[in-house]
């Protein structure tokens, strides 16, 4: 069994010894809800990774969002180098669900843009944990949802070995069969190409392509970089996986079509029986133009719809999910648990309710209900052993885990929890701008939050008229203009940041030593007693934080947050006091957006100047600078991954003009030497 190994120049402090022991000896010890109450900046992701790297078991890491998902990724790709950690959240950059409004008798069609990148990672993440035991899977609330069976999946692989003899017609028959399309001139992920007799395969899993040469018998296996066709290395053997989950057996399939077409004419006999000929005829004609292109491509626009045929099993079934590709021994963690526990309990509901309409209006076979997410308890019943990790527990796991919560309240920088102060509504404003012009003056940063957006807008326009560095943030800015943004903010271009919901969790800002909150007294979702002390977290990063409530009444959430906040502040001063610690500010290597471009900046001239000599490639320069982009974006070097962008788009407008002047300069020798 493959080890896993944890690297890092950091041995556990403060809690995080007692809170690994505590969690290791109550798996062992056959506990299957255990949970980890850390306070913000603790180390819980470093306890996480020791845990796994101690129980050496493979794991996976359920996040609430994209956001946070892609940070732990990055965080436990730095911890386990070694190891195959891997990242499975939605493949939708935008996702348009097929509905029916019978209001207005609107049919939307299903309309989505897949994003090839995580398509990609998606698929590696089930083929690494089905072929290695020292994987981490770090996954938003979509592992939930139905993928298809991993017994399908595994048993499809196409294995190649130097030596085998194989028949030109079996190897893209069998290609065809794992959802592969022949492409002889778009070569690219998930497609295969022929040439006399060689073989490209591009897997849907890699970056690379396999090249295999062939007679009567495989001669060769290479493993080929894309960009410049050159070879990387020879192989022995390789593993080709399907270019989806969703793959059958021709045996399986004509099973699935025998049972969808009972199916059909039982729906379609429904229908007539109560005068609906309009739904019986829109239901037959749609589904058996599905089958016919089941019948000859293998597949079909919306397959997943057909899902419990495909896999056989009865209706009412749970389907099978990322889950179900682990094996039987795994450790699961459910970070920011008091966020993710409600969102995986009511995704089945929601996508119920639009799929009910479009069965009754002949939109859908009812078997399309079977293709959902899990129901809370059918992911109750079948999660392995459990960590619920969070600042703020939730009652539900509190109950659940009982005995077996560990606690991490000590920080091991000696950082206290920020004292609170409650101020009234009166003239908050006047006394929000007295204070960030106190900390604007120590080079310190200010986070404010308000109710909606329309207050945060407002605020920071009247902030700007008052000469105070100002920005707004809001969920609808693309990823790019936030992290332009943060940068200023944590470059002190702006002194203060003001936002709603957004900047609750996931912002690390060391900078940051006085958080606002508005109108703390609304009790609700956006000032409950866990979203209060979130946001207070923000400014536990500094030894100098501190929280200001704007409130008139003290509310049952603020009573209670401003408790617990007060207990831990205690604990943490009077561990500083015992061992002798100082507090300090987290002090985090940061390369702004400027310095990371002045650093590349010689480089990118070389390169260019490289690819616009005469023989010069610049289409691979290009490619190789997207693929750079591409890749920082992935592990969260967002400042890099703008500054791959903006050299892409410097060297196609320096093509554009060296292509200009070279015409220029073309066109004047021919005019001279005509004169």
């Amino acid at each position: 069994m493959e080890k896993f190994k944890l690297i890092s120049p950091f041995n556990p402090a403060g809690d995080q010894p007692k809170a690994i022991k505590k969690l290791i000896d109550s798996i062992r010890s056959g506990q299957q809800n255990n949970a980890l109450l850390g306070v913000t900046g603790s180390g819980k992701t470093f306890t996480m990774a020791n845990v796994i790297a101690k129980l050496n078991r493979p794991s996976l890491i359920i996040s609430p969002n994209k956001v946070l998902a892609a940070q732990l990724y990055g965080e436990f790709k730095t911890f386990f180098p070694e190891n195959h950690v891997e990242y499975f959240i939605s493949y939708y950059d935008y996702y348009q669900p097929e509905a029916y409004i019978p209001q207005t008798d609107t049919y939307i069609e299903k309309d989505a843009s897949i994003n090839q990148q995580i398509d990609r990672l998606r698929l590696k993440a089930t083929s690494s944990i089905l072929n290695f035991t020292d994987t981490i899977v770090v996954a938003s609330v979509s592992c939930i949802y139905n993928i298809g069976s991993p017994e399908d999946f595994s048993s499809s692989v196409l294995f190649l070995k130097c030596g085998d003899r194989v028949e030109r017609k079996t190897l893209t028959e069998k290609l065809s069969s794992l959802r592969y399309e022949r492409n002889e001139v778009d070569f690219s992920r998930g497609k295969f190409r022929i040439r006399g007799n060689i073989l490209d395969i591009f897997p849907s899993d890699e970056e690379t392509f396999l090249r295999i040469t062939f007679s009567d018998i495989i001669e060769d296996i290479s493993q080929m970089d894309p960009l410049n066709i050159s070879k990387i290395k020879s192989m022995e053997s390789a593993s080709v996986y399907p270019a989806t989950h969703f793959v059958s057996s021709r045996e399986s399939l004509e099973k699935a079509l025998v049972s969808i077409e009972a199916e059909l004419k039982e729906r379609v006999a429904w229908f007539k029986e109560r005068g609906q000929e309009v739904f019986a005829q829109r239901l037959s004609q749609r589904t058996l133009y599905d089958m016919e292109l089941l019948r000859q491509a293998g597949f079909c626009h919306g397959i997943e719809n057909y899902s419990m045929h495909l896999t056989g099993r009865p209706r009412g079934q749970r389907p099978l999910c990322l889950l179900d590709y682990f094996p039987k021994d795994f450790l699961l963690f459910i970070d920011e648990s008091h966020v993710t526990v409600p969102q995986i309990r009511g995704m089945y509901e929601g996508d119920k309710s639009r799929k009910n309409t479009l069965v009754e209006f002949g939109f859908r076979l009812p078997s399309a209900l079977e293709n959902r997410p899990l129901k809370y308890e059918e992911f109750d019943a079948i999660r392995p052993k459990t960590i619920f990790v969070s600042a703020t527990l939730s009652p539900y796991e509190v109950k659940l885990a009982a005995d077996n919560i560990a606690e991490q309240i000590i920080r091991p920088t000696g950082l206290a929890d920020p004292e609170v102060e409650i101020l009234p509504l009166k003239n908050q404003i006047k006394e929000l701008i007295s204070r960030i012009e106190k900390i604007s003056a120590k080079k310190e940063r200010t986070l404010v939050l308000t109710l909606t957006k329309k207050n945060a807008r407002d605020l920071s326009d009247y902030l700007s008229s008052k000469g105070i560095k100002t920005a707004y943030m809001h969920s609808d800015m693309d990823n790019m203009e936030r992290i332009e943004i943060l940068d200023k903010f944590r470059k002190g271009e702006y002194d203060v940041l003001v936002g709603i919901n957004l900047l609750r969790e996931g912002l690390d800002i060391p900078q940051i030593s006085l958080v606002a909150i508005l109108n703390a007294d609304n009790e609700g979702f956006l000032r409950s007693e866990t979203t209060l002390i979130q946001i207070a977290g923000r400014a536990a990063r500094n030894k100098c934080g501190k929280v200001l409530l704007f409130a008139d009444f003290i509310t049952n959430s603020i009573k209670n947050a401003c408790a617990i906040m007060k207990k831990r502040r205690e604990i943490q001063l009077e561990y500083n006091e015992k061992h002798g610690i100082k507090p300090k500010t987290i002090e985090k290597a940061f390369a702004s957006y400027e310095e990371l471009k002045r650093q590349q900046e010689i480089k990118s001239v070389d390169e260019l100047e490289k690819a616009l000599l005469p023989g010069g490639n610049i289409e691979s320069l290009i490619e190789k600078l997207r693929q750079n982009m591409i890749e920082a974006a992935e592990n969260l070097e967002f400042e890099k991954a703008a500054i791959y962008r903006d050299k892409i788009k410097m060297i196609e407008e320096m093509r554009s003009k060296h292509g200009e002047n070279n015409v220029k300069r073309k066109t004047k020798e021919k005019n001279k030497r005509g004169s």
